[in-house]
């Protein structure tokens, strides 16, 4: 009886043991695909895939970048070399053209090379390079907007005090400021990007590498990951936008209970290129950012990246020299002087 129940036990050991291993080996036979589809490296399938539309876009955009180049490095040149220029206002406005060639170097020559072959082929963690760098430029831009909104309201409504609350301490400590806010952003970017796992398609439709397209192609669906960036960067919009909206209600205000037109219309032009930047660029960036993501589409998405890295770098020292006499002005001397010396 005793070996009889012994066999028994025997056998249901057996059988267990098969199950065992059987379990074991189909789990790994399901595992062992997703070791074999981890993306090492994204597609970036560019603007068009017609081969003439590319031709011209590439000339076109091409044209642009030069532009963008020549017309904010003139900026920083001329304002470091004219001393008329030495101002806050100026300071500012030089770190505006130095981060829009940052900003559009960052995205443009990648775009570039996308016209001339079909994919532009971008490792994961170039990718996130770009997309932190993208990031940290428009961020500080956007703080350095405001910082000039703030410059424009002590300048026109405390003048007698200008030179006492914008000095060059307070100026330095906007700058930084800027520059902290825009990399902190960035780091919270590139970190939530750095937690999402990609093992399906690499192909990215977009031109760079944006955090909206790669958050559609990650496997992980952590809620966090799209919510987190959202109120990062929604919040440094809220809250720059809300100290350039105070700071130009106090102005218009203080422009209103001017008595001499002259004095209104000289205040009205030192901030209509100042307004024009902000409106174009918190425009796109609200649309891009902020909007709910099934609210748009990847084309429209397109478009708008397109104006916010591409465009706008281009007409920020366009809309600051064409519309500022005194940038006009120190142009022509530095032309006179050049032109004595040669």
């Amino acid at each position: 009886m005793f070996c009889h129940l012994y066999n028994e036990i025997n056998v249901q050991v057996k059988i267990l043991d098969s199950i065992l291993i059987a379990s074991h080996f189909s789990f790994l036979t399901e595992m062992e695909p997703a070791n074999y589809t981890v993306v090492t490296e994204f597609i970036l399938l560019g603007l068009t895939e017609d081969v003439t539309v590319s031709v011209i876009l590439f000339v076109m955009f091409l044209i642009i970048y030069s532009v963008t180049l020549m017309g904010n490095l003139n900026i920083i040149v001329l304002i470091r070399t004219s001393p008329q220029l030495h101002t806050p206002m100026y300071l500012f406005l030089s770190h505006l053209a130095f981060l829009d060639i940052g900003y559009s170097s960052s995205v443009t020559p990648i775009m570039l090379k996308g016209f001339l072959r079909k994919g532009t082929f971008i490792p994961v963690a170039g990718c996130v390079a770009q997309l932190c760098i993208v990031v940290a430029f428009g961020t500080s831009e956007s703080f350095l907007l405001a910082s000039m909104a703030y410059d424009r309201y002590v300048a026109i409504c405390s003048p007698l005090l200008y030179s006492t609350q914008m000095s060059s301490t307070v100026c330095i400590l906007l700058v930084g400021a800027s520059y902290l806010g825009g990399w902190v952003n960035a780091w919270i970017f590139t970190g939530c990007s750095l937690n999402l796992s990609f093992c399906g398609p690499n192909k990215v439709n977009h031109f760079f590498c944006d955090y909206s397209p790669l958050l559609k192609l990650s496997c992980s669906h952590d809620f966090s990951f799209e919510v987190i960036p959202a109120i990062s960067s929604g919040s440094i919009i809220v809250v720059t936008v809300f100290v350039i909206a105070l700071s130009y209600v106090y102005i218009l205000v203080s422009i209103l209970k001017m008595r001499s037109t002259e004095g209104r219309q000289k205040a009205f032009s030192t901030c209509t290129s100042h307004l024009t930047a902000v409106t174009l660029f918190f425009g796109t960036i609200t649309f891009i950012y902020v909007m709910p993501q099934s609210s748009y589409s990847t084309d429209q998405n397109k478009v708008v990246s397109v104006f916010y890295t591409v465009v706008i770098p281009m007409l920020n020292p366009l809309i600051y020299s064409l519309r500022n006499k005194e940038v006009k002005e120190a142009m022509r001397k530095l032309i006179t002087k050049t032109h004595w010396w040669s």
